[in-house]
């Protein structure tokens, strides 16, 4: 009676990232060592992904005597820290989480808060898994309102660009009610007298003259419901208002929820503001 023949033995999968070679008929498994937490990097890196500057104009700004590790300024080309050291920049402190930055076209029906227990949907939700970073909306959009809205780690960028009196730019797309009347123009460019203070609009006009329910709005007002509130005001309903410009970023490409990264000349462009 013939014996069966013999199993043959299987080896566990692993869920790591795992390099198979061949030789010799045997099967080998090497498996990548997750980094430790507490692992140190080379300062320049260290630098480069707080936002500041690329890993070589880092070791120019090192060599300068213009950064400071724990106190100490560092000039020697290759020097390492830890992530919990305290590293400044020409007296800015820095934080070694790599910066992120995207636009989205928010779609109508979701908030902007980080977290909201009545929201059907917030638009972090919409780029959950996008980056290892937290990031959060850069200002806010009301709810049913939709359009371009920047989320990124920036700190320093969100109070710069969020800050009245940086007057960064909006454009926006308003539909009423009813179509607006050509004597209201002159008004909105003069000025309109809200509870919150006087709001002129920079440049308000129709988007086509056979849809005059339509207009395009240019303002600087970073003010809550700016827009809204200021056409509520000479009588109309905003019926859909959607912001297609935020400082000279569009949302050109995207569909509503969709998102991107914005490019390294966007980002450069945005910080130069």
């Amino acid at each position: 009676m013939k014996t069966p023949p013999k199993k043959r033995e299987t080896k566990p999968s692993f869920s790591t990232k795992a390099k198979t070679t061949h030789g010799h008929g045997k099967r080998k498994i090497q498996i990548k060592k997750q980094k430790p937490v507490d692992e140190k990097i080379r300062l320049n890196r260290y630098i480069a992904n707080a936002g500041i500057c690329s890993r070589r104009e880092a070791d120019k700004f090192i060599a300068a005597g213009l950064v400071t590790v724990n106190g100490k300024i560092i000039t020697e080309m290759g020097y390492k820290v830890l992530p919990s050291d305290h590293v400044r920049y020409n007296g800015i402190s820095l934080s070694p989480e790599k910066k992120i930055y995207l636009v989205m076209n928010k779609p109508k029906d979701t908030v902007t808060t980080v977290r909201d227990p009545h929201a059907k949907k917030t638009v972090i939700e919409l780029v959950s898994g996008c980056c290892k970073e937290r990031i959060v909306p850069m200002g806010r959009l009301d709810r049913n309102t939709t359009g371009v809205l920047l989320l990124t780690n920036d700190g320093e960028l969100i109070k710069k660009l969020t800050h009245p009196a940086q007057e960064i730019e909006k454009i926006y797309v308003a539909t009423l009610d009813k179509n607006f009347k050509s004597s209201h123009f002159e008004v909105l460019l003069n000025g309109v007298t809200l509870e919150d203070g006087d709001i002129a609009f920079d440049a308000v006009s129709y988007i086509d003259n056979k849809e005059k329910n339509k207009i395009i709005i240019r303002i600087h007002s970073g003010r809550n419901r700016i827009v809204r509130r200021t056409l509520e005001s000479l009588g109309y309903k905003v019926k859909n208002l959607d912001r297609i410009n935020f400082s000279g970023i569009t949302k050109k490409g995207l569909r509503r929820g969709q998102w991107r990264f914005l490019t390294a000349k966007e980002i450069g462009y945005l910080k130069m503001l």
